[in-house]
């Protein structure tokens, strides 16, 4: 199955496991930047695109577990979400997370598609499977196309 309809906006971390699997959906993407270890937030902030059309999030969960979710967003996607622009055109979230850390396993689609009031399309564990990959862009294409992006 092919992408041919919508846009992700992706984070991924230097671990590049959310890159890896942006890899294998081949499609439209904007990889937001990695926040660098003591960077002062205003050098953060500048490097955080605008993105004038609809999109689909996708994004890492950094939360450890045991219900903690104080760091469950990266601080580079709450950064582009703060522009109101970006926030008008996220149209959906899709998460990825490990599910060692049982109930915050990709809370952080959760906590996105909660504030934002958007749908979470989808959650993977990690680098995501084959079966992942087919069922986002399935996903994607139909939401894209019911929605008339």
């Amino acid at each position: 199955m092919e992408n041919k309809r919508f846009f992700i906006v992706y984070y991924s971390s230097k671990s590049n496991n959310t890159h890896r699997f942006m890899l294998k959906l081949n499609c439209k993407c904007l990889r937001l930047p990695i926040e660098q270890k003591d960077e002062p937030d205003e050098i953060l902030e500048s490097k955080i695109p605008t993105v004038n059309h609809p999109f689909i999030l996708l994004t890492p969960t950094y939360a450890g577990g045991l219900g903690k979710l104080k760091g469950a967003v990266p601080k580079p996607v709450k950064k582009f979400l703060n522009n109101p622009v970006n926030r008008n055109n996220c149209k959906a979230v899709i998460a990825s997370g490990n599910t060692n850390f049982n109930d915050t396993y990709c809370i952080a689609g959760d906590i996105i598609s909660q504030k934002l009031q958007i749908p979470f399309l989808y959650k993977f564990e990690l680098l995501g499977t084959n079966s992942d990959v087919e069922n986002v862009i399935k996903i994607g294409n139909e939401f894209w196309e019911k929605n008339n992006f």
